[in-house]
């Protein structure tokens, strides 16, 4: 027991443990075109951080390549193949979840409500779109958020700035990052994975008995109607399939998969979950079943059965700000086999995207990656057609995901300095990327808000009229960016059910 305590840190451990303590965040030169998951500690980063203990870094990180995956090669494959349905225009991306979890959203009461919320959403959309719906929380890790700036004023003094509960503490004196937090992060992203996981095992999402899914603070009428036609149609479906005798245990109605997420921004935490592991097989590379599993595949496996995972989230995304070709990033992004997403902004010229994709998809698989969109209401109509044309124009085209994101490009603050998003700015974004991709020969993909299932008062309009003054009422909760709450990210579903319904 006490040689697995001290078990020392890996060699790729130690790199990154090195440059984790450089003074001024001064990294190693190098070139290098072999990828290892430590490849990045030779590239420069952004959004780094730098702790004061090597001793601490080292400790953390070695404790961290010991624990167990948080998630599975079988479960990252199904979600690709899920996503390459996707990039086909048989199904539609749903991700939402915090802007920056905390550690005291693990428990119950608020991994159930996000939960429902989804399944909610994801319901009305399968009613709009008419194809199946993936769904992707941004939950279970997504803890750490770049900011604009390292450092900020407070009580006429500069302190770091709050960069996420994996860190440092939002407490003006804990702001020093601290390691240990990274082993904090894990334990916390474990349980919330090991609840979803128990709550839709134990039926949260039994879609026999829909109406026990409460509403909760959905309180509009209108909103709640239309909830309750879809689910009454839904209700009317199960019925007949009882009657012709559809209804059995094996028709995937007890329950659904919900995928987890977070943005890649510490690399030293995803490389110490990067694992090289034995490859599910995907149907769409071998000719057996997909139901066969569990020893009965071929005696003959592909010469090629590892890749390596990131085990601590089914998918991860690129921000915005971390994205340079020759950056830390993008070359740690380059060699995992999970699905990846990557940013997209008004700082992002046409001509830079094939290049990204060539280095982060050079097999052009299908749905491999997805691109989420972020320009805000008044700039969508002037930037994403460029972009779309790019991919068309490239080898790319058909391989990628377009996904909306209509929350980051439309954050304002209000004369008293408060942060918030009017909903019918997201809502705009929304439907002009639907109506773009529609004249461009395409389709939009995907969605992805940050929301909550909490009554917060963070984003205002709506239908309950939320105004800016509202937001001083004690409903704004988040440490970072304003989220939807459950009656707008309901109706925003709708509205988008409905787009797709006029089509």
């Amino acid at each position: 027991m006490e040689d697995a305590v001290k078990a020392p840190l890996s060699k790729a451990g130690e790199a990154a443990a090195e440059i984790k303590v450089a003074p001024n965040g001064i990294h190693v030169n190098g070139e290098t075109s072999r990828w290892t998951p430590s490849s990045w500690t030779t590239k420069p980063i952004k959004q780094d951080v730098i702790y004061e203990d090597r001793a601490a870094v080292s400790k953390a990180l070695a404790k961290l390549e010991r624990c167990p995956p948080i998630v599975t090669p079988t479960e990252i494959c199904k979600l690709k193949e899920r996503l390459r349905d996707v990039a086909l225009g048989k199904a539609f991306l749903l991700q939402g979840g915090d802007c920056a979890e905390l550690f005291d959203y693990c428990n119950s009461n608020m991994i159930e409500s996000k939960i429902k919320l989804l399944l909610q959403m994801s319901l009305v959309l399968i009613y709009g779109a008419g194809k199946p719906v993936v769904r992707i929380a941004r939950m279970a890790g997504q803890f750490a958020k770049p900011r604009s700036s390292p450092t900020e004023q407070y009580n006429g003094r500069t302190i770091t700035a709050f960069r996420g509960d994996n860190i440092n503490g939002y407490d003006p004196e804990e702001r020093a990052p601290d390691p240990s937090r990274l082993v904090s992060a894990y334990f916390h992203s474990a349980a919330t994975s090991n609840y979803i996981r128990a709550s839709l095992s134990s039926g949260i999402a039994d879609l026999h008995s829909p109406l026990d899914w409460e509403l909760g603070h959905v309180k509009e009428e209108g909103i709640k109607a239309k909830y309750e036609t879809i689910v009454n149609s839904i209700t009317e479906s199960l019925s007949f399939m009882k009657t012709v005798g559809a209804d059995t245990a094996a028709s995937g109605l007890e329950t659904v998969e919900l995928y987890t997420s977070h943005e890649g921004l510490l690399l030293e935490y995803e490389q110490s979950l990067t694992r090289h592991l034995q490859t599910s097989p995907s149907p769409h590379h071998h000719h057996h079943p997909q139901g066969l599993t569990n020893g009965t595949h071929p005696s003959s496996p592909p010469e090629e059965t590892k890749q390596y995972y990131n085990t601590s989230a089914h998918f991860l995304w690129i921000g915005d700000r971390t994205r340079q070709p020759d950056g830390a990033h993008i070359e740690y992004f380059r060699g995992i086999a999970n699905p990846i997403g990557l940013k997209i902004g008004p700082s992002m010229p046409a001509a830079d995207i094939v290049p990204l994709l060539d280095l982060l998809n050079p097999d052009h698989e299908i749905g491999k990656i997805t691109l989420i969109t972020r320009y805000g209401a008044s700039a969508i109509a002037s930037l994403l057609p460029a972009h779309i044309a790019a991919v068309q124009a490239s080898p790319h085209a058909g391989t990628v995901i377009w996904q909306c994101d209509p929350m980051h490009g439309n954050t304002r603050s209000t004369p008293t300095g408060v942060k918030t998003r009017h909903f019918e700015n997201i809502l705009s974004e929304v439907g002009d990327a639907m109506r773009i991709h529609k004249d461009m020969g395409g389709f939009l993909g995907g969605v992805h808000l940050e929301l909550t299932g909490e009554a917060v008062t963070e984003c205002v309009g709506g239908s309950e009229g939320l105004e800016e003054g509202d937001l001083e009422g004690g409903g704004y909760k988040s440490f970072c960016d304003p989220r939807l709450n459950e009656k707008q990210a309901l109706e925003l579903a709708f509205l988008v059910a409905g787009g797709f319904r006029k089509g």
